[in-house]
């Protein structure tokens, strides 16, 4: 099979909002991001030829659970989502809860089989279970210098997953749906010496908390899906004070046992 073909229409029943309203996961996104910053985004850093410089990475988004019907605009209760949490020692995002995926490799074929590919070396997936189902607009993520695509896939059951190096990835875990749409796990964070005008949605969940680009493509799916429910956008916190609710606070100076993987995963 192609690895960068892509079956829209073999998504399940409860999937169907997401899918049909795919195009505007992008805008849902960007409404979330301070003009300034969006403009960032939206292109990346060019160079004197108004060349795009950076590298291509792809990101898997799969969702899990029963492909019966299911009552519109709710989600089943086995539905999940598919995250890591990476190592403490990495140079970029450290500790940070993150769809699987990383850097394009010259034999890839697209963002598809990129995505797929890295989902296996992180969490041992297979991919012949997964559907892939549509990709989202690329964006451009500052800190690693990374475009990077968005893969929505789907697997009725996608098999055992698991860290598979543990030297870059801490916790492998299909976190359910009903999680990120319960409105006593929303908040909004924002970077320490920040601004809370640069605050972003995030999900604070038993083991992790899912902000960033991450936490963004999240409740933009959820926003567009009609699967969010009311939830208090005021409640604006500092990273560092959440991050230390789920023990995963990490000091971005400290450099001892460090590995620098800038070059492989967004």
């Amino acid at each position: 099979m192609n690895p960068d073909f892509l079956a829209p229409d073999m998504s399940p029943s409860w999937l169907a909002p997401l899918m049909t309203n795919i195009h505007r996961v992008t805008d849902a996104y960007r409404r979330r991001v301070p003009p300034d910053v969006l403009t960032a985004l939206a292109g990346g850093p060019l160079t004197g030829d108004d060349v795009r410089t950076g590298r291509d990475a792809a990101v898997l988004v799969l969702f899990s659970g029963p492909d019966a019907e299911h009552p519109s605009g709710s989600v089943p209760d086995e539905a999940d989502l598919l995250l890591t949490v990476r190592a403490g020692t990495l140079r970029h995002h450290a500790g940070q809860a993150a769809f699987p995926g990383g850097a394009a490799d010259p034999a890839d074929t697209g963002p598809v089989h990129t995505a797929l590919r890295e989902a296996r070396e992180e969490t041992g997936i297979d991919p012949g279970r997964l559907r892939p189902l549509a990709t989202l607009d690329r964006m451009y993520i500052p800190p690693s210098d990374f475009h990077v695509v968005p893969v929505l896939a789907y697997s009725r059951d996608p098999g055992p997953v698991a860290v598979v190096d543990e030297a870059e990835t801490a916790v492998v875990a299909r976190v359910p749906l009903r999680a990120f749409v319960n409105p006593a796990n929303r908040l909004m964070v924002y970077r320490s010496g920040g601004s809370p005008r640069f605050a972003g949605p995030a999900f604070l969940l038993n083991e992790m908390l899912v902000w960033g680009f991450t936490g963004h493509v999240i409740s933009a799916m959820l926003e567009v899906a009609g699967w969010a429910r009311p939830w208090n956008t005021d409640a604006v916190r500092e990273l560092d004070e959440v991050m230390a609710l789920v023990g995963k606070a990490t000091d971005e100076n400290d450099e001892a046992g460090v590995v620098d993987d800038s070059e492989e995963r967004p």
